[in-house]
């Protein structure tokens, strides 16, 4: 049985600078980079609906919209799609301010996570409200 999920945050999950330890050979930030930070800003939703234990088991549809430089904020807004027996999908919405013109921000990216909440011996469990 699912129940409803707490209404979306108007705060980002994360907030990030982009270093250059990050960049690709374009110059640009690593899609793997900001993958990352989408997997754990879904974490971090899943972990706002229920404290639990949450892995990972799908991605779906990663378009990157926009390239993102060093320097720029990165500000991931996460919300809670569906709330299921034994897991939780979330949406992730990636933007970027600029960090030459930080009144400008852009969209760069979104993804559905979902989400599997585990017992201590690592099977799935119920998502308990909370």
């Amino acid at each position: 049985m699912s129940s409803p999920p707490k209404p979306p945050s108007a705060e980002p999950a994360i907030r990030v600078v982009t270093m250059p330890r990050d960049t690709n050979a374009q110059g640009t930030i690593f899609g793997g980079f900001i993958l990352s930070l989408i997997d754990q800003a879904a974490y971090v939703e899943a972990l706002r609906q229920s404290h639990q234990r949450y892995v990972t088991v799908a991605v779906r549809e990663v378009e990157f919209q926009q390239p993102v430089f060093v320097g720029d904020v990165l500000s991931l807004y996460a919300s809670t799609l569906r709330v299921g027996t034994t897991s939780i999908a979330v949406r992730v919405r990636v933007t970027a301010a600029r960090r030459r013109a930080p009144d400008t921000v852009v969209p760069v990216t979104e993804a559905e996570v979902v989400l599997v909440a585990l017992d201590d011996a690592g099977r799935p469990t119920p998502v308990v409200p909370g």
